[in-house]
């Protein structure tokens, strides 16, 4: 397993910071290298260089141990590279097949667009990743994981030398991941170099042949992956041996701070959401599981007001919900933190300072106009709290790692003072870091009072923070455990039902 690609000495340079410095990077061919670092650390700057979207300031990249430059995205794919960026890189408007083959279309005698053939070769490639996807249907009636396929989809069509995936499992199901696994193994066995990032530390023991470690801009390990484990791992990340989720100390509930009763969602041939109820109290820590699918997300957008349509009654402090906006849930004491952070939670044009306080004007506003220093005070103070990595509270959001705009987005949900508290996914793109900061954030503001129902695919953050669990399964609640009762054999079984079982919810 030879290196394909090289970087030598190479360091890229932004205005006020160094992303890379002086690395030294070998990119296997016909192997899985793995890419781990905290939010920050410059794994995506890399990654960009090799795809052609930024420029190494200074170094340089090897082929075949040839020089190389690649002036932008299309001349590292006309290289063979190919890259599933983290944020999604879609046309909603456009179909499935059409997103595909954007810039690649098939044609009849190049002429017109050959809309058959690309309908039949979308087809292959989703049906090669296990899924049941029209390629007819447009991208935006898409949930975030069915999108993420398509766009593995995208660069599988490319017959890529060397694919760049960057956190590929992070919107997908346990049943997915699995697919993805099996489309890497056969990629691998054609001589593919496969460069694999993500958070999710167990992922990369089980599929890695060889892992690099960045930190601050630095190479701190690498090596193959025979020997390596999770405590190697994290100390080269962050110098600690252990992975830390911040449990607090348990603390008394309050009374019901908020209830559901009988939502539904009704959607073409059946319900994304299907009479659900539950309640949750202050100080407490409720968690939402399921598979993709099970309607947790939209149960969420029912509660924050993004479906006016909806049925169902929901309560705050004992007071019927009336407003059916988003705003007007907000203003009653309703936050949502998105799944998609990069289309719902931000406004990548506008700075750090302004996307914090966008749901919380009133807050810092005096009479008709903005109080500035005020806003200014306030976002400071969050960004401590919440430990955001940024220069300049005035640079664009856009400019932020992943993790750190997750984290904007989470300072933005808090600074409206929520009696209730809604998180889809929080950890989604967030490095090890990172999590145990944002963990450690949830226990405290649940100690203060706060009720917070989060939805997660991760079974060992639902055991770790939960202090109720909740499972979701076609859009209906098929299982209820108390933290000290749920076992994740009992919580997945749950998941795959489609009636109530387990359920141990005391009464409100």
């Amino acid at each position: 397993m030879s290196p394909g690609l090289q970087i030598r000495g190479g360091s890229k340079v932004y205005p006020g910071t160094q992303a890379l410095k002086s690395v030294d990077f070998d990119l296997h061919m016909g192997a899985v290298n793995v890419l781990v670092g905290e939010n920050g650390a410059g794994k995506s700057t890399m990654m960009k260089v090799i795809a052609g979207v930024e420029q190494l300031t200074s170094g340089e990249i090897l082929m075949d141990g040839r020089p190389v430059h690649f002036s932008g995205p299309d001349d590292a794919r006309r290289h063979g590279i190919g890259i599933v960026f983290q944020e999604l890189n879609l046309f909603p408007n456009l179909s499935v097949a059409e997103n595909i083959f954007l810039g690649r279309e098939r044609t009849r005698a190049g002429i017109d667009i050959d809309t058959a053939a690309q309908r039949r070769e979308t087809r292959a490639l989703i049906a090669r990743l296990e899924q049941d996807i029209d390629p007819d249907t447009p991208v935006g009636d898409l949930r975030v994981g069915q999108q993420q396929i398509v766009e593995i989809a995208r660069s599988l069509a490319q017959d890529a030398r060397i694919l760049i995936l960057d956190e590929p499992t992070s919107a997908l199901s346990a049943a997915e991941v699995e697919i993805l696994f099996r489309v890497i193994d056969d990629l691998r066995r054609q001589g593919v170099g496969i460069v694999y990032i993500s958070h999710r530390l167990e992922e990369l023991l089980r599929i890695g042949d060889h892992i690099t470690v960045l930190r601050d801009g630095r190479i701190t390990g690498a090596r193959p992956m025979e020997g390596v484990d999770l405590p190697w791992i994290v100390r080269s990340m962050i110098g600690e041996a252990s992975k830390d989720y911040a449990k607090s100390d348990d603390h008394p509930f309050g009374p019901e701070v908020f209830r559901a009763e009988d939502v539904c969602l009704p959607r073409p041939g059946g319900m994304a959401v299907d009479h659900v109820s539950l309640t949750l109290r202050a100080g407490e820590i409720l968690g939402l599981y399921g598979l993709m699918g099970a309607g947790r997300s939209e149960f969420l957008e029912c509660v924050i007001g993004r479906h006016p349509h909806a049925g169902g009654r929901l309560f705050v402090d004992g007071r019927p919900l009336r407003h059916r906006s988003v705003a007007g849930r907000i203003a009653q004491g309703i936050a949502l933190i998105p799944e998609d952070r990069k289309n719902d939670g931000l406004v990548q044009i506008l700075s750090i300072r302004e996307n914090m306080s966008l749901s919380s004007l009133g807050a810092v506003s005096t009479g008709l106009h903005m109080d500035l220093a005020a806003e200014r005070r306030v976002v400071r103070d969050f960004v401590r709290r919440l430990t955001v990595k940024i220069a300049s509270m005035e640079n664009p959001v856009s400019s932020l790692s992943g993790g750190n705009q997750q984290k904007v987005v989470i300072g933005k949900a808090l600074m409206t003072r929520p009696r209730v508290l809604l998180m889809d996914e929080p950890s989604r793109g967030i490095d090890i870091g990172a999590k145990a900061e944002v963990f450690r954030t949830m226990r405290d503001l649940a100690a203060q009072g706060l009720g917070i129902l989060f939805v997660t695919s991760d079974l060992e953050e639902l055991m770790a923070l939960s202090d109720r669990i909740v499972v979701m399964s076609n859009g209906r609640v098929t299982g209820r455990f108390e933290r000290r009762d749920a076992t994740e054999t009992d919580i997945v079984a749950a998941s795959a039902k489609g009636h109530a079982v387990h359920a141990r919810e005391p009464a409100a």
